[in-house]
């Protein structure tokens, strides 16, 4: 992996830190004349991955529900590839009107710009709506592994420096930074081992080919039923609700470890505040209800309803968070 500038991460702990400025001055001052009529004609839902995946189906269920509220239709529109870079950069570019919003995931939303330095957009052209949901990774293992718990893991790293691999879907990923941020947090060595998406990844976890992995519960889930994988860990605040009985690895002795990431909706920066209001508002709606919350508990998501503000917020911390373990890991893809 190529290491950063030091010129480099200053600016972009700068632009981490202008981000909520950013923000929060698109919340407090309308860009645009007052929309009253506001939606007269369809609403495009742009989802930067391909369709069927968890993003992917998280933003049909929204979609379905803001239709009723908002009274047009909302069209989820697929645009894949580059690692989202792709379908953001095309919402960056669209008008400010809006009728085009973004569904990202937080994790390559905040991380993109700190590992390349040449992408089309910047975060600050864009302005938040809601969050949507919340969730947390699980850290996996063969049972043929000699570890079982975090306390143990750490324990056969500082045993056996060198010896503990990772796998994850890619440099760059949030299950990649997982790890990085492990490391970092408890002085064990690892070496990472990316793959093309996380199935691969987890075929040599199972196999013992790679120690373990950091992955959603819901795909991890069939692995654990079968026993073929064993969970040592969850990696937010909370435990997670698809796997109540694994302790989160910050209850194991890792005070402070929270890789937590969400779904949330943003628009072109220059959208007006009162069009921001109404698409709040419209999401909160949904949010709130009982038939969406049980669908996406039972998919291991934590529902948010929040203002834009608490969406601003969320960006410009964890963007703070993840400079430093990019910096500190030297990762750097463009």
């Amino acid at each position: 992996m190529k290491s950063i500038t030091q010129s480099t991460i200053r600016a972009q702990m700068i632009k981490a830190g202008a981000m909520f400025i950013a923000f929060s001055c698109l919340l407090s001052a309308a860009q645009a004349a007052p929309a009253t009529d506001y939606p007269n004609r369809p609403i495009r839902l742009i989802v930067p991955y391909g369709a069927g995946g968890p993003t992917d189906m998280v933003a049909r269920e929204l979609a379905s529900g803001l239709q009723k509220n908002l009274g047009q239709p909302v069209v989820v529109e697929n645009k894949p590839g580059g690692g989202s870079i792709i379908g953001v950069d095309h919402v960056a570019k669209s008008s400010a009107d809006g009728y085009t919003m973004l569904f990202a995931t937080g994790a390559p939303f905040i991380i993109n710009p700190y590992l390349n330095s040449k992408l089309p957009y910047r975060v600050d052209e864009f302005a938040p709506v809601a969050k949507v949901a919340s969730y947390s990774m699980v850290l996996s293992t063969s049972p043929k592994q000699p570890f079982k718990t975090v306390p143990e893991l750490i324990a056969y790293g500082k045993a056996h420096p060198g010896t503990l691999t990772y796998g994850s879907a890619g440099n760059g990923t949030s299950n990649h930074l997982a790890g990085e941020l492990l490391q970092t947090m408890t002085g064990i060595k690892m070496t990472h081992v990316p793959y093309r998406g996380n199935s691969p990844a987890m075929t040599d976890v199972v196999a013992g080919n790679i120690s373990m992995m950091f992955d959603m519960p819901a795909t991890t889930q069939p692995y654990v039923q079968s026993k073929r994988v064993i969970l040592m860990g969850a990696t937010g605040t909370t435990r997670n609700s698809l796997a109540p009985s694994t302790p989160t690895i910050a209850e194991q002795g890792v005070s402070g470890f929270d890789v937590s990431s969400w779904f949330g909706v943003l628009v072109p920066a220059a959208t007006g505040q009162d069009i921001v209001t109404r698409l709040n508002h419209a999401v909160d709606q949904v949010l709130n209800e009982q038939a969406f919350k049980a669908k996406l508990t039972s998919l291991g998501y934590e529902v948010t309803p929040g203002t834009p503000n608490d969406l601003a917020q969320t960006i410009a911390g964890e963007g703070k968070l993840w400079s430093e373990v990019i910096h500190k890991a030297n990762i750097h893809l463009q």
